[in-house]
């Protein structure tokens, strides 16, 4: 078997959840831990559209096996009305041979979200993400209070997960909340060597 691995899984539509992955891997790297960056392809209501097999930029598309192997996970989507966007949703659901095998059991989960109004239901996208990872088995943490940045921040940010507030113009992540997103990496990467020891 390979080295253990962090997963940081998401899907992004306009760079800014992909943004917060690139530093939530980071961080993860920092401990000590590979991350392996992967997304999810878009989903269409056009029956005869498919997505290419790799990419044409950015992470390579997950898989099952990406799931099963991983030895802790960090998940992220834009919000769309309070709620993970479909591409991983969609991405979810076809992972029932997983919890079948309760593959996932016991390995630990973090969360994260960009959206473009402070209070475009980021909370409930991080609640509504745990879900899933709950049936599987997933053990669940945040961001703790002792990372000073959760209580500096003006914008992105919450104990439920990282997050960005990108505003109406496409606001940039802010140093604050690239903090808190390596912040989450390093405490998934931390976990994860701890419960494998």
């Amino acid at each position: 078997m390979s080295e253990a691995y962090v997963l940081v899984l998401y899907y992004s539509r306009h760079g800014a959840t992909e943004k917060l992955a690139q530093h939530i891997a980071r961080g993860v790297e920092q401990a000590g831990v590979e991350a392996r960056l992967r997304t999810v392809p878009a989903v269409s209501a056009v029956c005869e559209a498919t997505a290419d097999d790799i990419p044409e930029n950015g992470a390579l598309y997950a898989t099952e096996d990406d799931l099963r192997h991983c030895a802790g996970l960090v998940m992220g989507s834009p919000t769309r009305f309070g709620n993970m966007a479909a591409p991983l949703k969609y991405f979810l659901d076809g992972t029932s041979g997983l919890w079948m095998s309760g593959a996932l059991i016991g390995k630990p989960a973090a969360l994260f979200t960009s959206s473009a109004s402070l209070h475009g239901g980021q909370e409930s996208t991080l609640l509504t993400m745990m879900m899933p990872l709950l049936h599987h088995g997933m053990l669940i943490t945040g961001i703790p209070y002792s990372e000073a940045a959760l209580s500096a921040t003006q914008s992105g940010g919450t104990p439920y997960g990282a997050s960005h507030v990108a505003g109406q113009n496409g606001r940039p992540v802010d140093e604050i909340e690239l903090e808190l997103a390596a912040a989450l990496g390093k405490r998934i990467a931390n976990l994860s060597n701890q419960l494998q020891h």
